[in-house]
């Protein structure tokens, strides 16, 4: 391969230096400004179930007796933020979150979805995973629960459940979990805009959402995010916080804590261009799908991870596999000479396809490592099935963005089953 492949390069559609000129002809380089209301509103009509593409919004009376609903009867609204770090930490203020309260989070997921629990002094409870969708697995989440309330006599303060790589959890049994309960989920869709669930879309099916628009997601701003309010009163106060909570005076009076956690009106001018090259974007992801699916659907050694059924539609932000731990990758004698070994990565078929693509200049990426085998993490409470583990072991993330050839794919695929010729 004669150039970089990377896994998910942002992609500008065309129209994002238009919004930007104008931000500057109009002197709106200032923190907020006409581009972010704006942005603000796109994306919430591109939140409306079912996405643009699939008909009209669903009615009352289709959302039914939905534990989420969607944004069916929603009146709150969407708050553009500088990262979706932020609008996870807006999220869990606005669930009550307190020092020494603890926080359900998915084991399986970037740091992101569980360092603003520490932000509040409160206490990461790690969940592992269920294998279909590789997100947090309900059952467990039950045990969680009542363990911890047998153990501390008070219940989690909140969960915070991500849709990996763009997969939506099992969004149903997680909420007939936690109503039981009674505890607000936050959906983590950082990965996910575009998916849907059931015909909902993720960022969406809990209390809270939130959203990334960091440079390798589906669109970007350069850099940003936003959360998704259940109501217009939570959103007031996510606004109040993420401007340095600041009272409404002609002077500067500061009766809490806030932050400095607003999308610039530059970035979401950038934003505005991006939303319509979204629908582009997801088609593509999901023909990057289709080809791995196909290129890797008679091997017996690899496993694509698709949809489990037809409730599932992910945007597929990046395709992933799993190789089995049967498999002899050429290379894989020496795959950990020059990186070293530690007590959990993955294993050695992994980093030996891993490195064989990095010589031909294509960037693959090991699944998320457990936040429970994090050495930062070492020491908070977790409730493990070793489906995490095993997965980490196993996977591997495969180049997806808009970059991405047809032709690319399907060499890269390629190349992976070629490394895997001289099995034992």
């Amino acid at each position: 391969m004669n150039r970089r492949i990377l896994l998910c390069l942002n992609h500008m559609g065309g129209t994002e230096i238009k919004y930007v000129e104008r931000a500057f002809a109009d002197n709106w380089v200032v923190p907020l400004g006409p581009d972010v209301d704006a942005f603000e509103e796109v994306l919430t009509k591109r939140l409306q179930p079912p996405s643009p593409l699939k008909g009209e919004p669903l009615s009352e009376s289709q959302h039914g007796n939905s534990p989420f609903r969607g944004l069916g009867g929603w009146e709150g609204g969407l708050l553009a933020l500088s990262s979706g770090t932020a609008a996870v930490h807006l999220a869990l203020e606005g669930c009550g979150v307190k020092a020494g309260d603890e926080v359900i989070v998915q084991s399986m997921t970037f740091c992101a979805s569980s360092n603003p629990i520490f932000y509040l002094g409160a206490k990461p409870v790690l969940v592992d995973s269920e294998a279909e969708t590789w997100n947090m697995d309900p059952r467990l989440l039950d045990l969680a629960i009542s363990t911890r309330i047998a153990a501390t006599g008070r219940k989690p303060r909140a969960i915070v459940v991500a849709d990996l790589y763009g997969m939506p959890a099992k969004w149903d049994e997680i909420h007939a979990v936690a109503e039981r309960y009674g505890i607000p989920v936050i959906e983590d869709a950082a990965e996910a805009l575009g998916s849907e669930y059931r015909g909902e879309p993720c960022g969406t099916l809990g209390r809270y959402g939130v959203l990334s628009f960091n440079g390798n997601k589906m669109i970007t701003t350069s850099g940003g995010g936003a959360l998704v309010c259940p109501d217009e009163e939570a959103r007031k106060h996510a606004l109040f916080l993420a401007t340095q909570a600041r009272e409404p005076y002609p002077y500067y009076q500061h009766e809490h804590i806030g932050y400095n956690y607003r999308l610039s009106n530059i970035s979401a001018a950038i934003g505005r261009g991006q939303m319509e090259a979204l629908e582009r974007h997801l088609a593509h992801h999901r023909l990057m799908a289709k080809i791995y699916q196909e290129e890797f659907a008679d091997h017996p050694l690899i496993t694509f991870h698709g949809n489990p059924n037809a409730d599932f539609d992910s945007n597929f932000w990046l395709n992933t596999i799993l190789i089995s731990p049967e498999a002899h990758v050429e290379g894989q004698e020496t795959a950990y000479d020059k990186i070293g070994t530690t007590d959990c990565q993955p294993n050695a078929n992994v980093e030996a396809i891993r490195q064989r693509l990095a010589a031909e200049g294509v960037e693959t990426r090991p699944l998320w490592k457990p936040l429970h085998r994090q050495p930062v993490y070492r020491g908070c409470a977790a409730y493990i099935n070793g489906t995490s583990e095993s997965l980490f072991a196993r996977g591997l993330c495969l180049p997806s963005g808009p970059y991405v050839t047809e032709d690319d794919a399907r060499s890269i695929a390629a190349t992976i089953k070629n490394l895997m010729k001289n099995e034992k």
